[in-house]
C-alpha cells in the first residue's frame, strides 16, 4: 500500500514570554552580593575598554537615608531615576549619531553614595557553611549551564542539616515560575543524586532513612555494610525507638554481632550539614552587608545601601574622541576603519548598558529592602524576633512592584545590618498562621515559643505533643497537635521518648 505524505499549514496563536538581553543582564546584576558584583565590575572594566572608572571629584549624594518613605515618594523616585536613565540613553543615541559635535558629552555614572577612601567597609567573620564546600564542589563538575543553575538551586534549598525537605515537583515549580527553568522532577531527581554523591556522605538526603543509607553506601563492602542496610530498610522504625534486642531477634544476630552494628548505625551522622561546619572549622569567611539600617534617637530608622569598592563608572573619554575622528573622516573611510567604527560603537553600547544595569540594580535593592524594613518595622525597632510579622515574596514584590522572581534575586543572597546584628535578608521572610478566629499569626512566633517550652522542660518527664499543644494554645497560640509535630521536627528537635534522659 503506498503511503501519500500530505503537508498541511494551519494559523495558531501562542503567547510567549521573550526576555531582552539588557533585562537578563539586570536580573544578574541583582542577583550579586556586594562582593560578586565587585567582582563582576572588575571583570566587565578588564573586558570592555570602552568602561573606565571615573576619576571626576564632583560631589556625589550619599547614601539614601529616608525612612518611613510613602509609596508617593517612592513613585516620584523611581520617576525621576526612571527620567534621568531615558535622557542618558537618548543623550547616548544622540552623541553616537553626531559625534562630530564637540558640545556633546557622553553620560557618568553617578553612583549613590560618596566614593572616597575614607569610606570603611563593614566586616564579619562566620563560620564557613556547607553551602560553600558544596558550591566549591559544583565548580568541579563539567555541567551545562541548566544542570550547574539546578544544582546550585537544589543546594541553596538544603536546610541547615543538609537535608533536602522541599518536594522535588515544588521545585521544579519553584524553577519554572520564579527562574523561567522548564523542567522535569526526573532531571531533578539525576541533579540530586549527583548532589547526594558529594561530600560528606548523607548531604542532600530527604529523610533520615536516606540519609542513613547514603552514608552506609558510602561503605566499603562488608557483611557489616549489608546488616546496617538491612537494620535500616527493614527495621528502620524499630531503630528510631532503641528495640535494639527486638532488632537482634529478627536478624538473628549474636550479641557480640549485634553490639558492633548498632555501634557503627550510631556512629552515622543525621546532620551532615552541621557536620561539614564543624569539619571545617572556624575559618574566616568575610561577609560584607549589602545594606545597613540604623536607629536613630528619634525613633527614625535610616537605609543605606552599601557600594563597597565599586567604582564610579563611565564611558571611556578616548573611546568618545575616536568615534569622533571617525565621524570626521567618515566618508573617506576605509573598509577597515568602517569595521573600528562599528566595533567602538558596539564596545560604547555596551559599557552604557553596564552603567543603566547597574542604576537599575541599585534603585530595585533599595525599593525591595525599603518595603522589609516597612513590612517588619517592629523587629527593626526593637529586635525581638517573636515581633517578626508573616511575610512572603507576594507581599514584598506587591509593595514594590516587583516581579517574584526579582525579589527572590534580591533576597537570596544578601545580608543586612543592623542593631541588632547582621542578618540574612531571608531572615525576614516566615510563613503564617491563621487561627480560627482569623487572627494572624507569624510561624517564627510560634516556632520560638515552642523552642523555649521544650528547653525549659522537665527533662526527665518531656511533655508530649498534646501538653506542648495546650500549653502554647493557653499563651495565644491555638495550634493543632499535627501542626506542633511539624514544627518540632522543622527545629531538629526528636519526640519526647527521645528527649528523656
Amino acid at each position: 500500500m503506498n503511503q501519500i505524505q500530505i503537508q498541511e499549514q494551519k494559523q495558531e496563536q501562542r503567547q510567549l514570554q521573550t526576555i531582552t538581553a539588557q533585562q537578563l543582564l539586570v536580573s544578574q546584576l541583582v542577583e550579586l552580593p556586594l562582593q560578586q558584583m565587585e567582582e563582576r565590575v572588575e571583570t566587565e572594566l578588564h573586558d570592555n575598554p570602552a568602561l573606565e572608572k571615573s576619576v571626576a571629584d564632583d560631589d556625589f549624594p550619599g547614601w539614601d537615608n529616608s525612612s518611613d518613605t510613602t509609596e508617593d515618594a517612592d513613585s516620584s523616585d523611581d520617576y525621576d531615576a526612571q527620567r534621568e536613565r531615558e535622557e542618558r540613553r537618548d543623550a547616548l543615541d544622540a552623541a553616537l549619531e553626531n559625534i562630530g559635535r564637540d558640545d556633546e558629552e557622553l553620560p557618568v555614572y553617578q553612583g549613590g553614595q560618596q566614593w572616597g577612601d575614607e569610606q570603611e567597609q563593614t566586616v564579619f567573620a562566620q563560620e564557613q557553611s556547607f553551602y560553600d564546600m558544596l558550591m566549591a564542589q559544583v565548580g568541579e563538575q563539567e555541567l551545562s549551564d541548566t544542570d550547574r543553575y539546578v544544582l546550585e538551586y537544589l543546594i541553596q534549598s538544603l536546610d541547615e542539616d543538609g537535608l533536602l525537605r522541599t518536594p522535588l515537583s515544588d521545585i521544579c515549580e519553584q524553577l519554572g515560575i520564579y527562574h523561567n527553568i522548564d523542567i522535569s522532577e526526573a532531571d531533578v531527581q539525576r541533579l540530586l543524586q549527583r548532589l547526594q554523591q558529594m561530600d560528606p556522605p548523607g548531604i542532600g538526603a530527604r529523610s533520615l532513612q536516606e540519609c542513613m543509607l547514603l552514608q552506609i553506601e558510602r561503605r566499603r563492602n562488608s557483611p557489616q555494610k549489608e546488616m546496617m542496610r538491612r537494620v535500616v530498610t527493614q527495621y528502620f522504625d524499630d531503630f528510631t525507638r532503641k528495640k535494639w534486642k527486638h532488632i537482634q531477634q529478627q536478624m538473628n544476630m549474636s550479641d557480640a554481632d549485634a553490639e558492633e552494628i548498632f555501634a557503627e548505625l550510631r556512629r552515622l551522622n543525621p546532620k551532615p550539614g552541621t557536620a561539614l561546619g564543624e569539619a571545617v572549622g572556624r575559618s574566616v569567611q568575610q561577609i560584607t552587608p549589602d545594606f545597613i539600617v540604623e536607629n536613630h534617637d528619634d525613633g527614625k530608622l535610616s537605609l543605606q545601601l552599601n557600594y563597597g569598592d565599586i567604582p564610579k563608572l563611565e564611558i571611556s573619554q578616548s573611546f568618545a574622541d575616536l568615534l569622533k575622528d571617525f565621524q570626521t573622516n567618515r566618508d573617506h573611510m576605509t573598509r577597515q576603519q568602517k569595521e573600528a567604527l562599528l566595533y567602538t560603537r558596539q564596545k560604547v553600547e555596551a559599557a552604557q548598558s553596564f552603567i543603566d544595569a547597574m542604576e537599575t540594580r541599585r534603585q530595585t535593592l533599595l525599593r525591595t529592602m525599603k518595603a522589609i524594613m516597612q513590612l517588619q518595622r517592629p523587629f527593626f525597632e526593637e529586635g525581638d524576633e517573636e515581633l517578626l510579622r508573616p511575610m512572603i515574596l507576594k507581599d514584598v514584590a506587591a509593595l514594590t512592584g516587583q516581579d517574584l522572581s526579582t525579589i527572590s534575586r534580591v533576597s537570596n543572597s544578601k545580608y543586612v545590618q543592623t542593631r541588632w546584628g547582621t542578618f540574612p535578608l531571608k531572615f525576614f521572610f516566615n510563613d503564617g498562621y491563621v487561627t480560627s478566629t482569623g487572627e494572624s499569626l507569624s510561624t517564627r512566633q510560634i516556632k520560638v515559643a515552642l523552642k523555649q517550652l521544650i528547653e525549659n522542660e522537665d527533662k526527665h518527664n518531656p511533655m508530649s505533643d498534646d501538653a506542648l499543644r495546650d500549653i502554647l494554645a493557653a499563651r495565644g497560640f491555638p495550634i493543632a497537635r499535627r501542626t506542633v509535630a511539624k514544627y518540632r521536627e522543622q527545629l531538629a528537635i526528636p519526640v519526647a521518648r527521645l528527649r528523656k534522659v
